[in-house]
């Protein structure tokens, strides 16, 4: 079968075809590029727990090493601290857990670390200084063709536009892309300096040194390693020209501010000009086309962060495809990518469009009203910290690949269509692994909550109780499915079975080993009935590269 094809070798590209390799899933990456980029310090993303986690899994390095996860969060307005969060970290125990950094990286870093692990994955090509310039569908496949010194055809089984916000793909399958153009504008600074900050990310509303702008001002500062930081000034509304000389004397005024009245020592490394736009693309799949990331989405006002859904695409993706790719067409499988992605995307650009008017209107009476303040701090931490309706990641509750009700159905803490929370499992080799680690292998996974298992080797369990007939459930499933044994999991029942997807997302727990609730829900995620070959996944890395006609 034909590789798939990625048009976009950005971060979302990239990590896709890092996904798809590891389900053995060939495919060709189009970079229109020279296959590098160009190191700026002041353009960083913000990763949340859930998508440092992807990263880290697809690129089998660790991340928080390349990039800085926070001591902590504090958000102001004039002189008075509003609100002030501590991080935790793995290492400090389950409280911290609850309460993880996000990680702050540069967007070159992260980009070069996706592609030296492509770099060793022999089912991903990547042809650079290689741009898209027309598509052709049939039933059976698609074709792309690119222009530059090596022009050629490319055949693939489907191709995905991960090529940014004036993406190509979208163009040439006549989608609308509406929404709103310049929702805010923001001055960046990268630079080397000492502040009096003890490592925390600040938000900084009305500093008492600025009185012009929306709401008096607005400044954030977050860490990245070796002492440098990044800034980010809110711009008022309109397109005035920002000079260099109009940045400096924000980094020195503001540096000031927070020094006590002196601006301290500096050294500016990179500034920039970030202009948010949100938008929304009509559709998602045209057949055996797709998009995902920028050309499928933009968003990022109030703090939130595009790459994080992105990166959310990408997984929701690519297990799809690979089911597609190994098993046969499977239409309702990657319709609900659109269907759960979209929705998810939406819900968030909306709720940042309703509360736009209010954090930025301003002054008028909301601004005296009792309480306001805090309100409007509240829904600025939600989206730079990734919390509620603004920022925090989506559940799939209304998809179509939920479930009917369940008889043996029983309530978690995870509701239905959401993340799993990350325990610890004993995987069916007896090693002890994090829930995450067993994520994008393009399996089912399969959970047993027993307590008191993991103080006794497995073969002192793995043939008692209840464990032979949940395996003989697991193996007659119609999808590769692998069976992993936890202590427990909040708010599940000691002989609980969760069902998860391969992108981490919990189908339904089930009170016991009840196998034909478990076959029924696993077909209803997979969108119906689903025929295995026999030897398919044996043969899925055969022909990498796309052959040329």
């Amino acid at each position: 079968m034909d590789p798939v094809i990625i048009v976009g070798a950005g971060p979302v590209g990239l990590a896709l075809a890092l996904a798809l390799a590891r389900q053995e899933v060939p495919c060709v990456v189009l970079d229109e590029g020279p296959g590098k980029d160009e190191p700026r310090l002041a353009r960083t993303v913000v990763l949340r727990e859930d998508t440092t986690a992807l990263m880290e899994r697809l690129t089998g390095m660790p991340l928080a090493e390349a990039g800085a996860r926070w001591a902590g969060w504090r958000s102001m307005r004039r002189k008075q601290v509003m609100r002030e969060v501590t991080f935790g970290d793995a290492s400090e125990g389950t409280e911290g857990v609850r309460n993880p950094s996000p990680l702050h990286i540069a967007q070159h870093v992260l980009t070069n670390a996706l592609r030296t692990a492509l770099a060793g994955k022999p089912l991903v090509k990547v042809a650079v200084d290689s741009r898209l310039d027309a598509i052709e569908q049939e039933p059976s496949g698609v074709t792309a063709h690119t222009r530059g010194p090596k022009g050629t055809w490319w055949r693939g089984s489907y191709l995905v536009g991960c090529d940014g916000p004036r993406s190509t793909v979208r163009k040439l399958q006549d989608i609308r892309f509406p929404g709103r153009t310049a929702v805010e504008r923001h001055a960046v600074a990268a630079l080397r300096a000492e502040l009096p900050l003890d490592g925390k990310a600040l938000l900084h509303r009305m500093p008492p040194w600025r009185t012009s702008g929306p709401s008096g001002g607005e400044v954030t500062a977050r860490p990245l390693p070796e002492g440098v930081w990044r800034l980010d000034w809110l711009l008022p509304p309109g397109k005035d020209l920002v000079t260099p000389e109009m940045l400096v004397a924000r980094v020195r005024e503001t540096l000031a501010g927070w020094a006590g009245g002196t601006t301290p020592p500096y050294e500016l490394l990179d500034t920039g000009v970030h202009t948010v736009h949100h938008r929304l693309a009509r559709r998602w799949r045209v057949g055996r086309v797709l998009l995902a990331g920028d050309a499928a989405h933009c968003l990022g006002a109030l703090g939130t962060h595009g790459l994080d859904e992105g990166l959310r695409d990408a997984d929701n993706l690519a297990w799809k495809l690979a089911a597609a790719w190994h098993h046969g067409p499977r239409d309702a499988l990657l319709d609900s990518y659109q269907t759960e992605r979209r929705a998810t995307v939406a819900a968030r650009l909306r709720a940042a469009d309703q509360a736009l008017p209010l954090l930025r209107g301003g002054g008028g009476l909301r601004a005296v009203l009792p309480g306001s303040a805090r309100g409007h701090d509240a829904l600025l931490t939600d989206g730079h910290l990734g919390h509620g309706v603004i920022g925090a990641p989506g559940a799939y509750a209304d998809s179509p690949l939920a479930p009917p009700h369940l008889e043996g159905e029983v309530p978690v803490d995870t509701p239905r269509g959401a993340p799993v929370i990350d325990v610890r499992v004993t995987a069916e080799d007896g090693s002890f692994v994090q829930l995450r680690d067993r994520l994008g292998r393009g399996a089912l996974l399969v959970v047993l909550i027993a307590p008191g298992t993991g103080v006794w080797d497995r073969k002192h369990w793995a043939t008692a109780g209840i464990m032979p007939r949940l395996a003989a459930a697991v193996t007659a499933l119609p999808y590769p499915a692998e069976l992993l044994v936890a202590e427990s999991y909040p708010g599940a029942a000691a002989h609980s079975v969760l069902l998860v997807r391969p992108d981490g997302h919990l189908v339904t727990a089930l009170s016991g080993v009840r196998p034909a609730d478990l076959y029924t829900a696993a077909e209803a995620a997979l969108g119906g009935p689903v025929k295995v070959a026999a030897g398919a996944a044996a043969g899925a890395g055969a022909g990498a590269a796309a052959g040329s006609r």
